[in-house]
């Protein structure tokens, strides 16, 4: 069972207070696994890896500390950010973090291809690449093998935004959206596209 709220524009650090408040519900059995669907208004999040490296965003940008795993990540206007509170585990292949997050770059990469974009890995860093531009992010915690936190994709991002943070390593402007790359993807459509394969992962839990 998969309950999907879609809830629209959300502070980042509202979303944050409710990923944990649904993440301790999902251990408990509270609540089924559950999937956030918004978007935030314009924060780079500054995780261990870049507090550790001293890698800071450019100036004139909002930021916020969190722990999810990896660097800088840009969210703002034109991305869809997906939160799944999901308890792992409990199926074949969801044996390590790095399966699970190989789990989700899957989803992303199948709803991609719907239409007509060829999303890949790339061994520079997780999450999905097009045309060798890095067009989505994934970052989780984890807490008894419940996630929080999880994935953004920049389908029509601001030009230059989020092309000029560096995140996790990678040069500024590695970073892009698929509209872009010459790919228009309405919010929309590719929430309908994604869907199917979350659900397909979950089988019968």
């Amino acid at each position: 069972m998969l309950d999907v709220r879609i809830l629209g524009t959300v502070p980042y650090g509202e979303a944050e207070a409710l990923m944990g408040r649904l993440q301790q519900q999902r251990i408990e059995g509270e609540i089924p696994d559950t999937l956030l669907i918004l978007s935030h208004p314009e924060v780079v999040t500054v995780g261990p890896r870049a507090r550790n490296d001293g890698i800071q965003a450019p100036p004139g940008y909002a930021t916020v500390a969190v722990d999810r795993g990896g660097g800088l990540t840009w969210h703002g206007p034109g991305q869809i950010v997906g939160y799944p509170i999901f308890k792992w585990g409990e199926r074949e292949g969801e044996a390590s973090v790095a399966a699970i997050i190989n789990i989700i770059e899957g989803w992303l990469i199948d709803a991609l291809a719907t239409f007509g974009v060829k999303g890949v890995r790339d061994e520079r860093m997780q999450g999905v690449w097009v045309d060798g531009r890095k067009v989505c992010s994934i970052g989780l915690s984890f807490l008894r093998w419940v996630s929080r936190h999880g994935f953004s994709v920049n389908l029509s991002t601001p030009p230059g935004r989020v092309e000029d943070v560096a995140g996790c390593g990678l040069a500024a402007d590695t970073t892009t959206s698929l509209s872009a790359l010459g790919h228009e993807i309405s919010h929309d459509s590719f929430v309908e596209a994604l869907l199917p394969f979350v659900r397909s992962t979950l089988g019968a839990r």
